[in-house]
């Protein structure tokens, strides 16, 4: 029996977590406490746009503070591991959604009044692909190879 299959006494999971308990190191199968909300498994979400040259040092100085009403709203929509690359001229945006319901979750961000001003302030940097799809700013890419 596997940690899937729930574990028990004779399981990995058993020992694993009696192995911690012996030497009094935290368990974290205990302490995990994931929202019923929240998946076991991520879905990953890539997208690209341009950066207009003009204003790479002030996007960079922005981003090193973004507003904390802001990085609330991406936590609360479910998004981790967020992350914005940048070479020349092309900005990379890398995500984890932890969420069910993931057109929901953007409409409840992008209905929040402090993200949009976010946005307004960081649009004129912005020169997003004019291949992007309806309703897009950010262009979402294709995920063509992942390994864990």
């Amino acid at each position: 029996m596997g940690i899937a299959s729930g574990g028990g006494e004779g399981s990995g999971f058993y020992h694993r977590k009696r192995e911690a308990k012996q030497f009094d190191l935290p368990w974290i199968g205990d302490s995990l406490d994931y929202p019923s909300t929240m998946r076991t498994k991520p879905q990953r979400y890539g997208s690209v746009l341009r950066l207009r040259p003009e204003y790479l040092e002030e996007y960079k100085r922005e981003h090193e503070a973004v507003w904390p009403e802001v990085l609330s709203a991406i936590s609360n929509s479910h998004i981790r591991n967020y992350s914005i690359y940048h070479h020349e001229g092309w900005l990379f945006s890398y995500l984890e959604y932890w969420g069910e319901d993931f057109a929901s979750d953007m409409a409840q961000m992008a209905a929040d009044p402090t993200t949009q001003r976010w946005w307004a302030f960081m649009e004129p940097m912005q020169d997003p692909l004019p291949s992007r799809a309806p309703g897009e700013w950010w262009a979402r890419m294709e995920e063509v190879f992942h390994h864990n």
